[in-house]
């Protein structure tokens, strides 16, 4: 993975080391932005890019049938995710130092200036991510199990970034600020109460919830997968490719529920930690739902005489 894709390698161990640097910064600078440490924002993004990185790294390094075309446009790729990633963590360092906002923000020229430049990171960001996504997901991988979490965790973190937009075009509800041209929150303003570090909105709906939890099935996904290969030497049950498959997939549809059920909250204006009784009920049934399947799939096969 390092001699094929050493650029993408190297820049998650380098927003891996920033990542301390900022939480060290958030503690010895008293400064705050919408209540939460000017500093946070920089650590949340170096981290992210991190495993984000590392695993795209991973994930290209398994393309084993790339011709001389492909390797050429996933090295273009590469060139394009570090690129970007680095320059939108260099403005939103640049933004933190100066106490400003970093997204969305157009209160004066240079914020403006900031803010086209983030939005044209993320443009690339997005597209790179679309097209890498397709060449992974035309290969098949070693096995059925590695292939399904790849690709489910993939097409769940394409819906996850791209609902991002979702911020910016506008939705029911959404309030934004004088000289913003975007929010997170749904059904109340930006800056309200939220969650510790990761700043969600405890009383509104919050766009950046779904983002989250879609981005990063790409990594959960084939962790998942791992477990299950982990656990495969001491279960039986385990043992056979067929049942890791369907879990696996059963894995892949319950998490694009958890996605769906997020957004759909979050575009109702309604915060994470308070759910009404339509949020439970079908939170309650995606369990029963998984928690069945799941019990089918482990269910031992008879074969036939």
């Amino acid at each position: 993975m390092l001699r094929r894709h050493r650029p993408l390698v190297l820049f998650a161990a380098l927003m891996a080391a920033l990542s301390p640097v900022f939480l060290v910064l958030a503690l010895a600078d008293p400064r705050t932005l919408d209540g939460v440490p000017i500093w946070f924002k920089p650590m949340k993004f170096s981290i992210s890019f991190a495993l984000y990185s590392f695993t795209w790294a991973w994930l290209l390094s398994l393309r084993h049938r790339a011709g001389r075309l492909s390797r050429w446009l996933g090295t273009a790729l590469v060139t394009a995710l570090v690129t970007a990633a680095l320059a939108e963590v260099a403005l939103i360092v640049f933004q933190a130092a100066r106490g400003r906002h970093s997204h969305f923000n157009e209160a004066t020229p240079l914020d403006g200036a900031i803010w086209i430049a983030m939005g044209v990171t993320i443009g690339v960001l997005m597209l790179a991510n679309l097209t890498a996504a397709v060449l992974v997901l035309v290969e098949r991988q070693a096995d059925r199990v590695s292939t399904w979490s790849v690709r489910f965790g993939l097409i769940v973190s394409t819906l996850g970034i791209s609902s991002g937009a979702l911020m910016v075009t506008g939705v029911p509800r959404q309030t934004w600020a004088e000289d913003f041209a975007g929010a997170h929150s749904v059904g109340v303003a930006d800056g309200g109460p939220g969650l510790p570090v990761v700043g969600w909105s405890t009383v509104g709906g919050d766009l950046r919830v779904p983002h989250f939890v879609g981005m990063h099935a790409l990594q959960l996904l084939p962790l998942f997968a791992l477990l299950l290969a982990a656990l495969s030497t001491r279960l039986a049950a385990l043992r056979p490719e067929a049942p890791r498959t369907r879990l696996v997939i059963i894995a892949g549809l319950a998490y694009s529920g958890v996605f769906l059920l997020v957004l759909w909250q979050a575009l109702r204006g309604q915060p994470l930690i308070r759910p009404d009784a339509a949020t439970l009920i079908v939170l309650g049934a995606l369990v029963a739902a998984t928690l069945g399947a799941t019990v089918v799939a482990l269910r031992p096969r008879t074969e036939p005489s």
